[in-house]
């Protein structure tokens, strides 16, 4: 009878072979699905791409039980391991590696699953859809993780048990790291900032681009892309100027003061009504501010929305243009700091009081001469 290592080891060259093709398939399934994403729009969501997640899905978990199949990992491996009284823990690792693998697959799929259902909803802003991803991965994966460990004990209450207590010394090892994680959760339920909002993080600005449950990512306008621990997130005051959907801005201006300040903010009033860069309602509105060293200095405040970089920058040029532009046509002058310098005739005032010479001392001690050279 033959023997099976030798067969085994006689078609070695071709297992090989066929894992080596395997792999290659499943590597240009997913090779292609992503050359097939990029070609599209970033913000388009359809059926075909719910498909292609399907294929690339069934491509990685297919390729997986080829591979086992190929090389009959199971039952060798298991008579193997039969003189240690571990025969069945060869096929538990295989088939723990196969659930971790497919459960990796199955997330990417879901997600594109829970994108097209949801992003076809207005009223589902895509941090909820952040949210319901993320809560899915956690589940799918904690799922995985309690089948993994039931493959391996029969008692698993006890050893849920003992994980509690191995957590417990893992969180005080890593509780900046678990501080981060509890504090994603915080901020994707609190909400304070969505995907796309343009906000201040302590000395951070710049645009939302991702929330995840360790860090959170924005884009700053000088084109950096900044990552922060969740932690520091929530520790540090977060200004969001895109909630409202509208933002004030203020425009300071000094005029002289010998104009009326009256006139001259009725006038920066009715020249910003007319700008398209600024919104009608609510109204611009023209404020005293202060008393400056060279000007009475006015806030004209106005409103844009959508707010953005952009447009508030663009807002602010129009206003000063428009405001210098009508102040000099109208005389009104817009000094610069300056200094005014007068002088006045000296009436009176403090006065030296003479008096009598005194002879210099000499460098003997003695007495020097006195003012006509005589010695006193």
């Amino acid at each position: 009878m033959a023997d099976p290592l030798a067969l085994a080891n006689g078609s070695t060259v071709g297992r090989a072979v066929a894992t080596l093709t395997v792999v290659a398939a499943v590597l240009g399934v997913r090779y292609g699905a992503r050359r097939w994403r990029r070609g599209r729009e970033s913000t388009e969501r359809s059926l075909p791409n719910v498909a292609v997640s399907a294929l690339v899905t069934l491509a990685t978990g297919g390729g997986i039980v080829a591979v086992v199949l190929l090389w009959d990992l199971i039952g060798p491996l298991q008579r193997s391991y039969r003189s240690l009284g571990l025969e069945d823990v060869a096929g538990r690792v295989l088939l723990s590696v196969v659930v971790l693998a497919t459960t990796y697959a199955l997330t990417g799929f879901i997600g594109r699953v829970i994108g097209e259902f949801t992003g076809q909803r207005s009223a589902i802003s895509e941090h909820q859809r952040e949210i319901v991803y993320r809560l899915t991965q956690v589940t799918l994966y904690t799922l995985a993780v309690l089948v993994v460990v039931g493959l391996f004990t029969q008692n698993l209450g006890s050893l849920l048990v003992g994980a509690g207590f191995l957590g417990i010394v893992v969180g005080m090892a890593a509780r900046q790291t678990l501080g981060a994680v509890l504090a994603g959760f915080v901020l994707m339920f609190s909400r304070p900032f969505e995907i796309g909002d343009w906000v201040q993080i302590g000395e951070r600005e710049g645009i939302v681009t991702e929330i995840t449950i360790v860090t959170t990512r924005i884009q700053t306008f000088d084109g950096e892309y900044v990552m922060l621990p969740n932690d520091e997130v929530s520790g540090q005051p977060i200004t969001n100027r895109t909630r409202k959907g509208r933002l004030r801005i203020e425009v300071e201006v000094g005029i002289d003061y010998d104009h009326d300040p009256g006139r001259a903010a009725e006038l920066a009033r009715e020249t910003v009504r007319d700008l398209d860069e600024v919104l009608q309602v609510p109204t611009p509105q023209v404020v005293g501010k202060r008393f400056g060293d060279s000007a009475i200095v006015l806030g004209i405040r106005v409103w844009i929305d959508n707010p953005s970089a952009r447009r508030m920058w663009r807002a602010r040029t129009a206003v000063i243009e428009a405001v210098t532009e009508a102040f000099d046509e109208e005389g009104i002058k817009i000094p610069f700091p300056q200094r005014e310098l007068m002088g006045r005739a000296e009436e009176g005032g403090f006065a030296i009081a003479e008096r009598a010479d005194r002879a210099a001392p000499t460098p003997d001690g003695g007495e020097g001469d006195d003012a006509n050279g005589e010695r006193s």
